[in-house]
């Protein structure tokens, strides 16, 4: 996996403290995005699972998956998303992908298998809104996976 940076202790990215864990690779540049510098899909370095793990143990904290777009490397993460639910955390996971597209490519349903709310959705400037809770635009949603079907989208409260 291609990490760009993991912070332990964020409290933006999702409930709670978190351990945020930024994937490499962005394509869908969105314009204004917070973090343009993480769309460069061979930035970073090379991190195995354990040594992720070894970082998500050591803080304890739930987890969220961000970049990036940690979507562009499923097939890379699904042994490290499994890995955290096997140790109990909770996954979030931002994605520039709409939840309906996910549900159509059989990798990111898989991984859905292991995430609890999907911040779904491209950034857009023009619906920027501060204001919102754990996203930047008003077009993203918070999908509670575990409530939501593929044709019903259920939004996660707090």
């Amino acid at each position: 996996m291609r990490i760009l940076d993991i912070v332990p202790g964020t409290s933006v990215d999702g409930p709670g403290l978190r351990t945020a864990i930024y994937f490499a690779g962005c394509a869908h540049e969105c314009p204004g995005c917070h973090n343009p510098q993480s769309w460069d899909f061979s930035s970073g370095r090379d991190m195995t699972v354990e040594e992720v793990m070894d970082v998500v143990i050591e803080n304890d904290f739930d987890v969220t998956f961000t970049g990036g777009d940690p979507l562009y490397s499923v097939g890379d993460i699904l042994p490290l998303a499994r890995e955290v639910k096997r140790i109990g955390k909770s996954i979030w996971c931002y994605t520039g992908f709409r939840y309906e597209n996910v549900m159509e490519n059989p990798l990111m349903k898989e991984l859905l298998e292991y995430v609890d709310v999907l911040v779904d959705g491209p950034f857009v400037e023009a619906k920027r809104d501060v204001h919102l809770l754990f996203r930047g635009s008003s077009n993203q949603r918070l999908v509670d996976i575990k409530k939501s079907t593929p044709d019903s989208v259920v939004e996660w409260e707090w």
